[in-house]
């Protein structure tokens, strides 16, 4: 798939199969994820994987009862690691690393759909439980929950998107 069809075709999706995804599999996503952008090459990011379905159901219970998430096969938390950044000072702590973090969830969410499986970015949560169930410093913030596994289903039409004239301003907002 190339990176345009992945980019337009990719959907949140919360229904998984019982299908495993294999180490070598879950390595090259991670890889992909390592390969993400970063304010000054620093890859404030960590990534938290998890397999064990009890922690899983944690994760769930942390996330407002989003109990789908235990369904996945595999999780990653990507985490927003504010040390790494901390050269940057006050900026880098509070928001490159966060900007990392995210741009690696991207590239998971992408890799994830190039190769045939399935995810969804999910950001409610309860940032402290979350913290805890992973056992995260306190430098180790949790950005996104994204459980991944192969489809049931590959989702339904992607929902309506605002027009592009209103989401695009030229030299000034």
């Amino acid at each position: 798939m190339d990176t345009i069809e992945a980019i337009r075709t990719r959907r949140s999706i919360r229904r998984f199969s019982s299908e495993k995804i294999g180490n070598g599999l879950l390595t090259e996503i991670l890889l992909d994820a390592r390969a993400a952008p970063s304010a000054g090459n620093l890859q404030a990011r960590d990534f938290v994987v998890i397999r064990q379905k009890e922690k899983m159901r944690e994760i769930a219970q942390a996330a407002l009862g989003q109990y789908f998430i235990a369904e996945a096969d595999v999780v990653i938390v990507v985490c927003a690691n504010q040390q790494k950044s901390s050269s940057y000072g006050k900026r880098g702590r509070e928001l490159y690393c966060i900007q990392d973090a995210n741009a690696s969830v991207m590239n998971i969410l992408l890799s994830v759909h190039a190769r045939g499986l399935a995810s969804i970015w999910i950001g409610a949560f309860d940032e402290n439980r979350v913290s805890r169930v992973l056992h995260l410093p306190a430098h180790v913030r949790p950005i996104a929950i994204l459980p991944i596994g192969y489809p049931v289903d590959k989702g339904g039409a992607r929902t309506s998107r605002h027009p592009i004239e209103t989401m695009v301003h030229y030299e000034g907002c």
